[in-house]
């Protein structure tokens, strides 16, 4: 799957208050099923990170620098891809049609993901 990104909502977000409270400084979307919002401002740190899989999970980080926000965010990216490749076109739509194997390696694969960037 290829790492590409596109402006949520065409960056017509870019400036607004983003989920943390701070105003958006970046915003994309993948076309298989996720979005990344990088903060400014935010209630509970000076900088948050949130990434959504669709329909699978929601995870937010918080930074002092935006230096290392926009260090953390690039890398993030392409880790959002490699869980994005293991599901089932499916279940990008909302189905919950998914054999036990590959909801396991699903699981596993967010899991790590979140270990990975805490």
């Amino acid at each position: 799957m290829i790492n590409i990104w596109t402006p949520y909502e065409d960056g017509n977000t870019l400036g607004m208050t983003g989920t943390e409270g701070g105003v958006i400084l970046n915003d994309e979307q993948h076309e298989a099923g996720a979005r990344i919002t990088l903060e400014s401002g935010c209630l509970r740190a000076p900088f948050a990170i949130t990434t959504t899989i669709y329909n699978w999970t929601y995870h937010t980080r918080f930074f002092a620098d935006e230096a290392s926000a926009r260090h953390a965010y690039n890398a993030m990216q392409p880790a959002v891809v490699d869980v994005l490749a293991l599901l089932p076109t499916e279940t990008r739509t909302g189905s919950d049609e998914i054999d036990d194997a590959t909801y396991d390696a699903i699981t596993n694969a967010i899991e790590t993901f979140k270990a990975n960037f805490p």
